[in-house]
């Protein structure tokens, strides 16, 4: 198979191979780019590999451009990359490397291309498009990558303990390729992840999540989450989402599996949107459920408090995992926290106060969380969840206009505490916050207006009540 005509839509590979016959080196393009390209996915990551120094290459290269060209070495692994625009091209010298049993750092050695593609992780990342004059844009492809390409299938190069032994973050990437591709992991692959799972131990928290991640922000990641389970991966990282997995029955009263619950949301908030941080708000929303499960004869299951208790786990699994522990571990703590409210809301009769509550609490971010609670809704029942999208819909109206009149969402309070001290002739105490705090509940009830004016009329009344008066000004 021929690929000269693909490679001639991209002028940088012309370039490559004239440098490269110049200085008589062996170069190849290798890997994802390769597979992207039989795929017509767009990629802008490119991998070259030359029979010889990769540094140098990329150095000549470099000096061919009319105009500069960042490059960075790279001199303990042997690569160079160079950025053209928002492409990224990475150079490397073909090579062998080895993984010892207990260390995730590799012994790197030079190769051939043969062995070069050997140690790749799966076969369809294990071909190369030659840049050489004699067959100039044919693909290698010692593995049948190909093949495995159209039957949409994860295998990998060598027997899969191998492979999966010599870098355990492989099998994590196994799961995302099948994932981002929508491919079926080899039988015998997919035995290699359960028998090698715990080998993820000596793999940085760092590097998976990195994996889980891109799984996350797939079309479909219920699909990823479902193999990452099945080959007991998810067991060594996040052991609060498998605890989810189950149903538990009693005087047949049982709940749904949390677990698969999870995995739909997640999904119905794909359709909507690809923000990252919404999408774990979705995966830790019911995290706290196996801690809440209590059954009542009466009522059957009840999980209650999850929301509250949820959002107290967030923190520690954000910083187990290695996300960060900024604002964006808070947004999620934080519709985890709020993610009933606007269910409760639905289903009682909704006051402005309940929603001026809401506004207040879930400031900026009302849409994603109400986007979340959408997601929440998973009954098999088409008609019942129908009824609820459109009690959403009446919720999301009257948030709008209690919004427009009385402009809570982020609220600031009308009075600030420096105000308050000016005004009554004292310094900083408890005694300032309870008028602020009274004064903020006035406006959530819907009392007074959230303006200024009223504020002050309402902080002169309760001071009034605890024996404080304006001074005189002179």
């Amino acid at each position: 198979m021929n690929l000269k005509e693909k490679l001639a839509t991209f002028p940088i590979f012309a370039r490559v191979a004239q440098v490269a016959a110049k200085a008589g080196v062996e170069t190849y393009v290798v890997g994802g780019f390769v597979r992207d390209l039989i795929l017509d996915r767009p990629s802008k990551d490119i991998d070259f590999t030359c029979v010889g120094s990769g540094i140098d290459l990329a150095q000549e290269v470099a000096k061919t451009f009319e105009f500069h060209v960042p490059l960075s070495i790279f001199k303990n692994f042997g690569t160079a990359m160079l950025k053209l625009d928002d492409w990224e091209l990475e150079f490397v010298g073909a090579r062998k490397e080895s993984y010892r049993q207990d260390s995730r750092k590799p012994l790197v050695e030079d190769g051939t291309l043969q062995e070069d593609l050997e140690r790749r992780d799966f076969t369809i990342n294990a071909m190369a498009i030659s840049l050489n004059p004699g067959n100039f844009g044919e693909l290698m492809d010692p593995f049948d990558g190909l093949k495995d390409i159209k039957a949409k299938r994860i295998k990998t190069p060598l027997e899969p303990g191998i492979t999966f032994s010599d870098d355990p973050l492989r099998m994590m990437r196994g799961v995302r390729f099948a994932a981002q591709l929508d491919f079926d992991i080899e039988s015998a692959t997919f035995f290699a992840l359960t028998t090698h799972a715990h080998r993820l131990q000596i793999i940085s928290a760092e590097r998976i999540i990195d994996e889980l991640n891109k799984i996350i922000l797939t079309a479909k990641p219920s699909y990823g989450f479902k193999l990452l389970f099945a080959s007991k991966l998810l067991h060594e990282f996040f052991p609060e989402m498998v605890e989810l997995q189950g149903v538990d029955s009693v005087d047949d009263k049982s709940h749904k599996d949390n677990f698969y619950h999870t995995l739909q949301v997640l999904d119905n908030l794909c359709l909507a949107t690809d923000h990252l941080w919404l999408r774990w708000a979705a995966i830790l929303h019911d995290i706290a459920k196996p801690a809440t499960k209590r059954f009542h004869p009466k009522v059957g299951w009840t999980f209650h408090g999850h929301e509250d208790k949820g959002a107290r786990m967030t923190p520690s699994i954000f910083k187990r995992l290695k996300l960060p522990m900024d604002e964006r571990m808070k947004y999620v703590q934080k519709l985890v926290r709020l993610h009933l409210r606007p269910i409760a809301l639905v289903k009682d009769e909704v006051t402005d106060s309940a929603l001026r509550r809401l506004l207040f609490d879930a400031g900026d971010d009302i849409d994603d969380l109400m986007a979340l609670c959408r997601a929440d809704i998973t009954s098999k029942n088409n008609k019942k969840v129908q009824k609820y999208l459109e009690n959403f819909d009446r919720v999301e109206l009257k948030l709008k206009q209690v919004e427009e009149k009385d402009q809570v969402r982020n609220f600031q309070p009308p009075i600030s505490g420096e105000e308050i001290m000016e005004t009554f002739g004292i310094s900083p105490s408890k005694l300032i916050g309870e008028l602020k705090e009274e004064i903020k509940e006035a406006i959530l009830e819907g009392r007074i207006q959230n303006n200024p004016d009223e504020a002050r009329r309402l902080m002169f009344e309760i001071a009034r009540e605890k024996g404080l008066y304006p001074i005189q000004k002179p």
